[in-house]
């Protein structure tokens, strides 16, 4: 049992808000989480049956990667699919937080899963959407202290950028007040400075730490929506789309371009990827997965010389086992005693012929 919003700490250590493109509507939507949870549900979206799952398991929190709640509501009454749902969750003291683009963008989210699932390497982001500003953090430290901060600051993810790590640097000592003190001086980003500077001052033993936070002019590697990287073998564009059926688990896909065209590098963009379809093609992209691929932007994909796999928008739904995979990580190093569920609920609306 953990307080709701302790949950929802830990959660936003991995999919920070700011992340979110501007006038997505992330965060809490229904309920409280000034409360005692026990139980948290996953989900893709927030259905009627969704609910009535958490109901019927006993659940306090929903965590869903597509919000509930688009645009205002006239009103909240039970002749609306809507409108029952937000009276289910307050009747039953049911909270419903939502993490949608920032989901989609934080490094190791939902682009990275779905290209993990297709199997590509050497990812990077497709769309820059938010600047991961470096920081140089100083910090001074009595010698006998000196190495339990480095570790914390390590730990915390200080000094690592991308495929680089740096051991935070122990500077020159010096006498203030007749303590030997050293100064150590790391690189900081912004997806990892309000950890840092946590993890330092629990490690550090003075109750007012002093530190230098210096921004850098050189921005670490930039965040954002989809990925793009390479099969580790070539394949034919049928051959691509039958193994994203596979991996997806897709009963039906659509696909654009030759069949027989050879398909080396792959751009991702989880839910509707329409706007981006110059993008990959200017990015070198062989061919797009995505959903939700309009008749004319299909003819667009065409014109640019990009092929397009659609399994659909509900895709996505591989967030359901990476959020709780993890949410358990961090709980258990943080001792949380929440238990965490998969919704088995199908949202998905499409069927097939």
């Amino acid at each position: 049992m953990a307080n709701g919003n302790y949950v929802i700490e830990q959660f936003e250590a991995f999919a920070p808000k700011k992340f979110a493109l501007e006038g997505d509507p992330i965060g809490l939507h229904i309920g409280t989480l000034n409360k005692d949870v026990k139980r948290v549900l996953v989900t893709l979206d927030v259905l009627e049956s969704v609910v009535d799952e958490a109901i019927e398991k006993k659940v306090d929190l929903i965590i869903a990667h597509h919000p509930p709640i688009f645009s205002k509501l006239a009103n909240v009454t039970d002749r609306s699919a809507t409108g029952r749902i937000v009276t289910k969750c307050i009747k039953h003291d049911i909270a419903v937080y939502a993490a949608h683009t920032n989901l989609d963008v934080t490094p190791g989210g939902v682009n990275d899963w779905m290209a993990e699932a297709i199997g590509l390497e050497s990812c990077e982001v497709l769309a820059p959407t938010f600047e991961n500003t470096r920081y140089k953090l100083s910090v001074f430290v009595p010698t006998e202290a000196a190495e339990r901060v480095s570790t914390a600051l390590a730990k915390a993810g200080a000094g690592q950028e991308g495929d680089y790590e740096a051991t935070p640097y122990i500077g020159e000592a010096n006498q203030l007040e007749r303590v030997s003190e050293v100064r150590i001086e790391t690189i900081v980003t912004e997806l990892d400075q309000k950890q840092v500077i946590r993890a330092m001052k629990q490690a550090h033993p003075y109750e007012e730490v002093a530190y230098d936070l210096i921004k850098q002019e050189r921005p670490a590697a930039p965040l954002g929506l989809g990925r793009i990287g390479r099969l580790p073998k070539p394949m034919t564009l049928r051959a691509f789309a039958e193994h994203v059926r596979t991996v997806f688990g897709v009963q039906n896909l659509r696909f654009v371009g030759d069949e027989s065209r050879e398909i080396n590098k792959v751009a991702v963009l989880g839910g509707d990827g329409n706007k981006y379809v110059s993008t990959a093609a200017f990015a070198g992209a062989d061919v797009l997965v995505t959903g939700d691929l309009y008749f004319h932007v299909a003819h667009d994909a065409m014109a640019l010389g990009l092929a397009v796999v659609d399994p659909g928008h509900h895709v996505e739904s591989v967030m359901k086992e990476g959020v709780v995979n993890e949410l358990k990580r961090r709980f258990e190093q943080k001792k949380i005693d929440v238990e965490l569920l998969i919704s088995t609920a199908n949202t998905n609306p499409f069927q097939f012929l």
